[in-house]
């Protein structure tokens, strides 16, 4: 069945003039197909509406509408020819805000007697879309570095199938700082751009592995360390091997307990895309022995008697 213009305007009969445009409007800069590439239903609904303001934005086709009581019995008695006649499509487009502008020469009024008013519209706008520069597609690539790598920087040597089965090799650089979940961007490096456009970018996204030594918190870097209950308690000094070779010599003071940090200043990560650097730290575990000799035994137990 077909619908009613009214209903298609969201309007009534008693809606004035001014009110119908006003309605008109607001449907095609809603369902414009510039707003909607592409989209087959919004093409459809866009002339709908434009059908509708074709005959109710004419007051004696709104005349004669209204004397048949519905679309059908009116669609019997009128052509599309009928219908648009002097229907000035481009002037409407125009009001919208320069829809349509390609469609008609300035100055010129263009009116559809014997053809569809929305061919050369969506044939201009389907020409465009397929002859404007547009960007290449963007690719991701998916990397795991160690965290060696994060904390001192590194080249990568990655490699990836093109979709014409061939093969892309390419060396990054991977900067100091990164972290999981950061993403590095390759400008132009993804696939050509269509008809003369730039082509896209390269997203490698980063994730950094697990250390058996090391632990990232932050920009932050922790390095766990077990020492004996004498060292704990009398003091003592150690070397610690930093993730790029440098080595820091700290000092355990006299009475640390477990669980105890040590902070080396400046000693952690750079800050990934800004300047400093994290802490590194070093954290304690007091090994304790499974089994004592008699000696140690008797030591012990002479130091538990001091009160230790």
């Amino acid at each position: 069945m077909a619908e009613d213009y009214y209903k298609v305007l969201g309007v009534d009969k008693k809606t004035p003039d001014d009110e119908i445009k006003k309605a008109y409007r607001k449907l095609a800069l809603k369902y414009h197909p510039d707003k909607n590439p592409g989209d087959k239903s919004a093409e459809e609904q866009f002339k709908k509406i434009s059908e509708a303001y074709a005959v109710l934005g004419d007051s004696e086709k709104r005349k004669q509408y209204d004397s048949f009581g519905s679309q059908e019995a009116f669609n019997r008695n009128f052509s599309q020819e009928d219908i648009f006649r002097g229907f000035d499509l481009n002037e409407i487009l125009r009001d919208l805000g320069g829809f349509g502008g390609s469609t008609r020469a300035r100055g010129q009024r263009r009116t559809y007697p014997n053809d569809d008013p929305f061919s050369q519209l969506f044939r201009n706008q389907q020409y465009s879309q397929q002859q404007a520069p547009r960007k290449g597609q963007d690719l991701e690539y998916n990397l795991s570095i160690s965290l060696e790598d994060a904390y001192s920087g590194a080249e990568k040597r990655i490699s990836f199938k093109k979709d014409d089965g061939g093969l892309n090799e390419m060396t990054i650089k991977i900067p100091k700082g990164i972290d999981t979940g950061k993403k590095l961007r390759l400008t132009g490096r993804g696939l050509p751009g269509f008809n003369g456009g730039p082509p896209g970018d390269m997203f490698i996204n980063v994730t950094l592995d697990p250390h058996p030594v090391f632990t990232r918190e932050g920009d932050d870097i922790y390095i766990h360390k077990t020492i004996t209950f004498p060292q704990a308690a009398l003091g003592t000094s150690m070397d610690v091997q930093m993730p790029d070779g440098e080595t820091k010599r700290i000092k355990i003071p006299p009475g640390t307990q477990a669980n105890t940090k040590i902070r080396m200043k400046g000693f952690g990560f750079h800050k990934f895309k800004g300047t400093g650097r994290g802490e590194g730290y070093v954290r304690f575990t007091i090994e304790i022995p499974k089994k004592l000799t008699k000696k140690q035994s008797q030591l012990i137990n002479s130091l538990a008697e001091e009160g230790l």
